[in-house]
């Protein structure tokens, strides 16, 4: 035997039945309380109309002349008989009688003589009594009041309409309630049918138990992924924001509905979030990472939002410097290797042909130009990385035709960076600038690229410095050199000197951009040795500080 299971009904469909029957209950509960309140509003309007009538019936001239003649109910029955209507709002029955309850006139003639079924005792006393009594026309609601002449109770009188006659009014009023009730009903329904119906589509038919298991997935992704993922809705505000997503951007715990534009980012981040276009795989700068930003706009007949995820590329794009680096050094030395071997060559062809001397000093010469420039950053640079790093440019340079030098005052010794100062960050810092200026220099008239490196542990600052002989830096873009995409070298460039800011940055330092000494740029990047804060720095009058 197959045992079937019935998927849960929809949470549309939940709700739509939920609010079906509310609608009911609410329209039902309103029908009911405006028949009870319109049923006691016709009781007590009939006790009204009665208690009127009887009290016009006991002032007329007519009656008191009548309750005093010999035969009443000759005067009297036609008289009560005008007052009573078959139909309609009037009263049902008004009866005369003595003051012992005696009737002098009844709607049906064979009841006069008999005694008034209900209660006289209060009229006799002189009051106006009102009551529902069950008589002779079953269950009315009457009046009896006094009949006065010269100060006597001469007689009663009493005025009635019939519940049935009360009931038969109301029926008109409960159709008419009941026909509301109904079209109140329907209305409730249709606009709920229409609600739901626009519910279903957005939660795709699924019931509550799905919806709650999605929403765990959904949280337990979320905080589960690694790389950052904001989520945008259509006013640009955050939706929605993981754990990554707040690391890689710094964003506090209460930034969900917060603006873009309010977040404080970089300006080309904030632009690539805004943007209405998608982006992939984009490098952006923040103050301390590099991020690969991707957005994806949320598309449903209009915007509804962003999707953007992030990954850090910091320490990526740190591997992929140094390797850069350790490339353009190979490069270098295979090239001196063939040049080396075409030196060699000369001094073996020298020594064959007899010409020793000429090949010792050839040699020589080699040897003496090489080994200068590595006694002097060996001498001056006792920091490992920093000595292999000029070493591997200056092997560079000499490749593209442009003179590296040393200046003369550049000395770090050895031990005397703190662990604030990682390597990787100097190789940024250092090997970056040197490349633009390579660039820059290659082809000038002077071909020069000049490094200052000194550790000044009275001051408590690194001091790294690199001119070059290019054209410079014009004024107009001073402000826009250190911003992720700015180069004179064409398109997909020009985040080497956005990675320099941003390290100089992580090492609380400053860079200051100004003229060299051969009219080219100069770029002057000092870090504190020290922990604290970052101290003041004198700014050239022609150069521009850019603060981290």
């Amino acid at each position: 035997m197959r045992l079937s299971h019935t998927r849960p009904r929809s949470l549309a469909g939940q709700l739509f039945a939920m609010q079906v029957v509310l609608v009911a209950a609410i329209v039902a509960g309103c029908a009911i309380f405006a028949y009870v309140n319109d049923r006691g509003q016709a009781e007590e309007t009939a006790r009204r109309q009665t208690t009127a009538t009887a009290t016009a019936v006991a002032r007329s001239p007519a009656v008191v002349e009548a309750a005093r003649s010999a035969d009443p109910t000759a005067v009297l029955q036609p008289y009560a008989a005008s007052l009573v209507g078959e139909s309609g709002p009037g009263v049902t029955f008004v009866t005369i009688m003595a003051p012992d309850g005696t009737r002098w006139t009844h709607p049906e003639p064979d009841r006069i003589g008999k005694k008034y079924l209900g209660h006289i005792e209060e009229a006799r006393r002189g009051a106006t009594y009102s009551e529902t009594y069950k008589g002779t026309l079953g269950r009315s609601v009457r009046t009896v009041t006094p009949v006065y002449d010269r100060g006597e109770v001469v007689a009663l009188v009493s005025a009635g309409i019939t519940v049935d006659r009360i009931s038969e009014q109301l029926r008109g009023q409960v159709t008419a309630l009941l026909g509301m009730a109904g079209a109140a009903l329907a209305l409730g329904g249709a606009g709920t049918y229409v609600i739901n119906a626009r519910l279903r589509r957005h939660t795709h038919g699924m019931n509550a138990a799905e919806l709650s298991r999605m929403h765990d997935y959904h949280e337990a992704a979320l905080h589960a992924v690694r790389e950052g993922l904001l989520m945008l809705d259509g006013q640009r505000r955050i939706a929605l924001v993981n754990d990554g997503a707040r690391e890689l951007l710094g964003l506090g715990e209460d930034v969900v509905g917060t603006p873009v534009a309010e977040l404080g980012l970089p300006v080309s981040l904030t632009g690539a979030l805004l943007a209405a276009e998608p982006r992939v795989d984009e490098l952006h700068l923040t103050a301390d990472r590099v991020l690969v930003v991707s957005t994806r706009p949320v598309i449903g007949g209009e915007r509804r939002g962003t999707v953007v995820t992030l990954r850090d590329h910091t320490e990526l794009q740190a591997l992929s410097g140094e390797l850069d680096s350790e490339r353009g050094f190979t490069q270098a030395l295979r090239s001196q290797a063939h040049e080396a071997a075409n030196r060699l060559h000369t001094v073996v062809s020298l020594i064959e042909l007899g010409r020793v001397e000429e090949a010792v000093g050839f040699a020589t010469a080699e040897l003496e130009l090489a080994q200068a420039l590595t006694d002097r950053v060996v001498d001056a640079v006792a920091e490992p990385v920093l000595a292999a790093l000029l070493l591997g440019k200056a092997a560079q340079a000499n490749e593209r035709g442009v003179e590296l030098v040393l200046t003369e005052d550049s000395r770090i010794d050895d031990g005397v960076l703190p662990p604030t100062l990682p390597a990787r960050d100097l190789v940024t810092i250092l090997g970056n600038l040197i490349d633009n200026a390579l660039e820059a220099a290659q082809g000038s008239r002077v071909s020069r690229v000049t490094v200052t490196a000194r550790a000044d542990e009275g001051a408590g600052e690194l001091l790294l410095r690199v001119a070059d002989s290019g054209p410079g830096v014009g004024p107009d873009d001073h402000d826009a050199v250190f911003e992720r995409g700015w180069s004179t070298r064409g398109p997909g460039r020009g985040l080497g000197l956005a990675l320099v800011r941003q390290a100089a940055q992580r090492g609380r330092g400053v860079i200051v951009l100004g003229h060299g000494p051969d009219a080219g740029a100069e770029f002057t990047v000092r870090l504190p040795l020290g922990p604290g804060e970052r101290g003041s720095v004198d700014v050239p009058a022609c150069g521009v500080e850019v603060p981290s």
